[in-house]
């Protein structure tokens, strides 16, 4: 039996291609393309303009991505949304909604659990389980979109997963956000985080995207890193220097360097300093974390004092640096909090619960 495609994973040209074969105009994709990708529609049933036999048509031969809200809470501290989202086959993914005075910024996920099996991370408990489609990634910004009644102008590829572990479907992904028939979001606003697979990492930079790429950095030696992330026992850190300067001289593009404090563990003075020695040849930017602790971690977040000094010691050797800004602290914050909670049937965190 054909397994079906999901129509909402095709790019404009793919729709054309498959609707020409049905023997259907190629003016119709366009008229689907404007109905799942501006207008936003949930379901063909919304598709005003296009005839019932075609509506038919699509249903038999394809799948319609629709990500059914099962959870919303709500920030008292700051309004920060995050949403649980429920896919056809069963499982759940988080996504978080965050209001900027710049605008509104939407941090999605792109894979259903995470294999990386960094430490200090929620996400990668309970294993990788499946990629995300296109539009399985696509769907988290429309329902958010619908759900929230704002537009969404940033968007954080920094939810649960790797995003290099499902390379195809990001670029794609990519490609249809920024597209002029679509939500056409700038590549400049749209961030894509990794935690350092180095062929994937060429690999996007020979693309020559205009988006942000952030690097889970995390330690400054490959001894440390490797403690805390398993993806180091792979790829040295000069390794992966390496492949930063290649990012910038492929895209111009400056990358960001995240970095966790954990207590004890990287926030130490020279720490800060091995950093320093590490990023100073890069067009840089270093995002300090304070770790947001899980309780199936004993890793707990450096004391105030530890990331101030952190912060200046960069600021004084002229890394440019800031502090993330804590955003839905009181609403499991952290990737893959949410959703872990609900898999296994335990109270979500203080903060607002609000229907769907």
């Amino acid at each position: 039996m054909e397994t079906k495609q999901d129509i909402k994973s095709m790019d404009l040209d793919t729709l054309k291609q498959h609707m020409t074969e049905l023997g259907e105009k190629p003016f119709r994709a366009g008229q689907l393309y404007e109905w799942m990708h501006v207008k936003l529609a949930r379901d063909y049933e919304e598709m005003t303009n296009i005839p019932k036999s075609m509506k038919a048509l699509c249903e038999e031969h394809f799948t319609y991505t629709a990500l059914q809200c099962v959870q919303v809470q709500e920030s008292k501290l700051d309004g920060t949304k995050k949403f649980l989202f429920g896919l056809p086959d069963g499982n759940v993914v988080e996504s978080v909604w965050m209001k900027y005075h710049h605008g509104n910024s939407v941090c999605i996920s792109s894979q259903v659990g995470c294999r990386m099996g960094c430490r200090f991370c929620a996400s990668t408990l309970d294993g990788l389980e499946r990629n995300l489609l296109p539009g399985e990634m696509l769907d988290q910004i429309y329902a958010i979109t619908r759900l929230t009644g704002e537009r969404v102008s940033n968007v954080v590829v920094m939810g649960t997963g790797e995003p290099m572990d499902n390379y195809d479907n990001l670029l794609t992904f990519i490609h249809m956000l920024t597209d002029d028939h679509g939500l056409h979001i700038s590549q400049r606003n749209i961030t894509v985080s990794t935690c350092g697979i180095v062929p994937r990492m060429r690999q996007l930079a020979e693309e020559k995207l205009q988006i942000t790429l952030a690097l889970s950095l995390h330690a400054t030696t490959d001894e440390k890193r490797k403690k805390l992330m398993p993806i180091a026992n792979k790829y040295s850190l000069s390794e992966l220097m390496e492949t930063c300067s290649y990012y910038f001289e492929q895209t111009g593009r400056r990358l960001t360097f995240e970095y966790s404090l954990v207590g004890g563990v990287n926030d130490t003075t020279e720490d800060a300093e091995e950093l320093i020695r590490l990023v100073r040849p890069l067009n840089c930017h270093v995002n300090l974390i304070p770790v947001n602790p899980i309780k199936e971690s004993d890793y707990v977040e450096s004391d105030k004092s530890a990331v101030f000094a952190f912060k200046n010691k960069l600021e004084k050797n002229r890394i440019n640096v800031t502090i993330r800004r804590e955003m839905g602290r009181d609403i499991d914050g952290a990737c893959g909090q949410l959703r872990r909670k609900h898999l296994h049937g335990e109270q979500p965190s203080a903060g607002e619960e609000i229907t769907c």
